[in-house]
C-alpha cells in the first residue's frame, strides 16, 4: 500500500492534464503543492506579486488555449487574486486559482490567516469550491478545468484547507482524469444563419465586428473567407489579429465611421459594452445580429435583431455556407471606397507625429518606430491609459491571441505579467510590452523573476512623467498642487540593469530603432526608458 498526500495528487493531476507551467507566489499552506509540482516536472514560475502571477497565467492559458495556474498561498495572498479572476472573467481567459486556506478543525478558533476565502472568491470567478476531502482533489480539479475553459472562459477558484494537502490517502483508492470528453461545438440555427445571410447580402453598408471570442474559438479562416466576399470589418483590441491588420478591408482606422453608417452589422464574439459605445453608435435603423456562445450577450443596450447561440468559428463557417448558396453578396464598392478613404485622411492626420523629431520623443514617433522594429508574429502587450491609446492607433497585429490589452475591465497592471506569461507560452515568438510609466510600476519588480528565469521579454517604457502624461495633473489640479498625477521622469532602465539585464534610457528618437534592435538581440529582459513628451496628447480617444 502506497501513501500519496494530497499536494502529490494535485500536481500529479496537473501533470497528466497538460500542464507544463505553473506561477505563485510561495507561501503555505502551497509549498509542498509546489514543491511536488517541481517534482512531476512541473515549471514553478515564482513570482513577486499574487496578483502578476494570476495574471500572467491567464495570458499563458489565452495564449494556449487551456487554463493557466495560480498557486495562492491563503489570507492575504488569496485575497490578492480576486482583482485578476474578475479580469479573467471579464475578459473570457480561462484561469485557475488553487488557494490554499486555513486548516479544518482550527475555523472559529484563530486559526493563521483564517478567512472564508470561497465568499471572496464569488463575486468575481465563474466557479467556486471547497475542496472537502484529500480523494476529491483529482476530481474537483478535472471539473475546474472544464468550467474554465468551456462555454466562455473565465476564473476559477479551489480552496485546499491545509490539512486536505497533509493528509495522505492509498494511492490504489485513487484515480486521475486524464482523458475529457469530446465536446463538439455549439451548433447555429440554419434559420438564423440565413437570416444573418440575408441581413448581409441585401445590405447597402454592412460590417462585421470582430470580438476575442472569435481568436479563442480559431476563426481566422472561416472569417478571412466571410470578409474576402467584400465585407468591411473593425475588430476590438484584443480581436484584432483574427483576420490580418493589413487586410484591404481592415476599416480600423475608420472605426467610427464605420459603426455609425453601417446598415447591417454582424458581431461574432465580442460585446456591445463601453469598447463599443454600448451600441448606441449605430444608426437606429441598422439591422443588427450576433453570434455568441452566450445567450444573455443578445440582452446589451444594442438592438440586436438575431441572435445566434454558436461557437463563432462553426456559425462563421455555417454563414459561408449558407452565402454560397444564395444571390451573391451586394459588394458596395462606395461603402468600401468611402471607408477607406476615411482611413487614409486618418492615418494622414497622425503621419507627421509619427515621424516627428522632436525632444522629449512624440509618442506617435516611438509607436512607429516599434511597429517597424518587430516581426510580423510578435506578441504585444499594452498598458497604459495614454500608451494604450495610441498602441491601439498605430500598432498593428497579424495573428489571432497575439495582442493583449487592459480588456474589458480596463485594468491597469497588466502589461508586463501577461508579457512575461505570454513568453512562457510562446518562447519562440518576440514579446514587447509597450507600457506607460505608471503602468510599469504597477509590476515592475517582475523583471527579476524574468531575470531569473531568462524570459526575455523587450519592456518598452513611454516615460511621460505622469498619468495621462500630464493631462490629469494640468486639467484637473490647481497649478500650485504638489504633483499627485504627475511622476519622476526616473530612470527605470536601472531596474533591469540592477538583475543584468539588458537597458537604455532613450531620449533621441533616432536611436529608438537602433535601441529595439539591440535589446531583440541580447537574448535577455530588456527594458528601453524612452522619455517622451508630458505635454503631448493623443488625437482622438484612441480610435479613428
Amino acid at each position: 500500500m502506497t501513501q500519496v498526500s494530497g499536494a502529490s495528487l494535485l500536481a500529479k493531476q496537473l501533470r497528466v492534464m497538460g500542464i507544463d507551467t505553473i506561477f505563485t507566489v510561495l507561501g503555505g499552506p502551497m509549498i509542498d503543492v509546489l514543491a511536488q509540482a517541481s517534482n512531476e516536472g512541473i515549471k514553478v514560475i515564482n513570482c513577486r506579486h499574487e496578483m502578476n502571477a494570476a495574471f500572467a497565467a491567464s495570458a499563458w492559458g489565452y495564449i494556449n488555449q487551456k487554463p493557466g495556474i495560480m498557486v495562492a498561498a491563503s489570507g492575504p495572498a488569496m485575497t490578492n487574486t480576486v482583482t485578476p479572476m474578475y479580469v479573467s472573467t471579464k475578459s473570457a481567459m480561462p484561469l485557475v486559482i488553487l488557494g490554499g486556506s486555513a486548516a479544518e478543525g482550527t475555523l472559529g478558533l484563530g486559526s493563521f490567516q483564517e478567512l472564508d476565502q470561497t465568499s471572496f472568491a464569488n463575486p468575481a470567478a465563474k466557479w467556486v469550491q471547497r475542496v472537502d476531502n484529500t480523494h476529491h482533489i483529482p476530481e474537483l480539479l478535472y471539473l475546474a478545468f472544464g468550467k474554465a475553459q468551456n462555454g466562455r472562459p473565465g476564473a476559477v477558484y479551489l480552496d485546499f484547507p491545509g490539512n486536505i494537502l497533509s493528509d495522505t490517502v492509498d494511492s490504489n483508492d485513487i484515480e486521475l482524469r486524464e482523458k475529457s470528453p469530446n465536446i463538439p461545438p455549439p451548433q447555429p440555427d440554419p434559420t438564423a444563419i440565413k437570416d444573418v445571410a440575408n441581413m448581409l447580402t441585401t445590405a447597402e453598408r454592412p460590417l462585421v465586428i470582430i470580438g476575442k471570442g472569435a481568436a479563442w474559438s480559431d476563426a481566422s479562416l472561416a472569417l478571412t473567407d466571410l470578409i474576402d466576399k467584400g465585407i468591411p470589418f473593425i475588430a476590438s483590441p484584443m480581436g484584432r489579429g483574427v483576420i490580418p491588420d493589413d487586410h484591404e478591408l481592415n476599416m480600423g482606422a475608420a472605426r467610427s465611421k464605420a459603426m455609425s453608417e453601417a446598415d447591417a452589422i454582424l458581431m461574432v464574439g465580442g460585446r456591445f459594452n463601453w469598447t463599443f459605445q454600448l451600441g448606441k453608435r449605430f444608426k437606429s435603423n441598422a439591422k443588427i445580429a450576433q453570434i455568441d456562445i452566450q445567450a444573455d450577450e443578445f440582452f446589451s443596450a444594442a438592438k440586436t435583431d438575431i441572435g445566434i447561440i454558436a461557437d463563432v468559428n462553426t456559425g462563421i463557417q455555417a454563414l459561408n455556407e449558407t452565402m454560397n448558396d444564395v444571390n451573391s453578396l451586394k459588394k458596395n464598392n462606395t461603402w468600401i471606397e468611402d471607408l477607406s478613404t476615411k482611413c487614409t485622411e486618418n492615418e494622414a492626420s497622425i503621419q507627421e507625429q509619427t515621424v516627428s523629431n522632436q525632444e522629449p520623443i512624440n509618442h506617435y514617433r516611438l509607436l512607429a518606430d516599434i511597429r517597424d522594429s518587430v516581426e510580423r508574429d510578435a506578441i504585444v502587450t499594452e498598458d497604459g491609459e495614454l500608451t494604450m491609446a495610441i498602441a491601439r492607433q498605430i500598432m498593428p497585429t497579424h495573428i489571432a491571441r497575439h495582442r493583449l490589452g487592459a480588456g474589458t475591465t480596463g485594468c491597469m497592471g497588466t502589461g508586463l505579467p501577461y508579457a512575461l506569461g505570454a513568453k512562457l507560452a510562446k518562447p519562440d515568438r518576440q514579446v514587447i510590452a509597450i507600457l506607460g510609466d505608471y503602468a510599469f510600476g504597477a509590476a515592475a519588480m517582475e523583471v527579476e523573476t524574468c531575470a531569473r528565469w531568462n524570459i526575455p521579454i523587450v519592456i518598452i517604457v513611454s516615460n511621460n512623467a505622469g498619468i495621462a502624461a500630464h493631462t490629469i495633473q494640468d486639467r484637473s489640479f490647481s497649478e500650485d498642487a504638489p504633483p499627485i498625477a504627475a511622476l519622476l521622469p526616473i530612470h527605470y532602465e536601472k531596474m533591469v540593469e540592477m538583475v543584468g539585464g539588458y537597458s537604455e534610457r532613450v531620449t533621441n528618437p533616432d536611436e529608438i530603432k537602433p535601441a529595439i534592435t539591440r535589446a531583440l538581440a541580447s537574448g535577455k529582459v530588456s527594458l528601453l526608458n524612452v522619455i517622451t513628451d508630458p505635454k503631448a496628447q493623443r488625437r482622438g480617444g484612441g480610435y479613428l
